[in-house]
């Protein structure tokens, strides 16, 4: 992957976690420079960025000040999701990992050409939340 297209996802990334961009403006602008989705590995501590043809750049991430608990809560996944669209005072992504990590999710998959993303667990359970229209 390129230098620009690699700054890009950094600039999205840094724009996630400092409060600069929410999770629409991060997809418009991954959507726009051709990125087919994302990978975020909180047992990692890292974000996977894909094109359609294969490439890949690997990025590290803030570490989650939570450990991925071991069993997976689909509903409080979703309340953090909720909160998330709602954009409810207090809100961070910061704040938003640390709850889907309590909640046992050991990352989430976003698909940009399926408008939808797979929160999973690490036994393998799943939550798909399709994006808003």
């Amino acid at each position: 992957m390129d230098e620009r297209m690699v700054a890009l996802a950094r600039a999205c990334l840094d724009g996630a976690v400092g409060g600069t961009m929410t999770f629409p403006a991060v997809v418009g602008q991954l959507m726009q420079a051709g990125f087919d989705g994302y990978l975020v590995d909180f047992r990692r501590a890292a974000t996977t960025y894909y094109l359609p043809d294969g490439d890949s750049a690997d990025l590290p991430m803030h570490a989650s000040a939570v450990p991925v608990a071991l069993l997976f809560d689909a509903a409080r996944v979703r309340e953090a999701i909720r909160e998330a669209q709602q954009q409810l005072a207090g809100y961070s992504y910061v704040g938003f990992c640390d709850k889907v990590a309590a909640a046992g999710c050991a990352g989430y998959l976003v698909s940009i050409s399926g408008r939808r993303v797979l929160y999973f667990g690490r036994s393998g359970e799943t939550h798909t939340e399709h994006f808003p229209n």
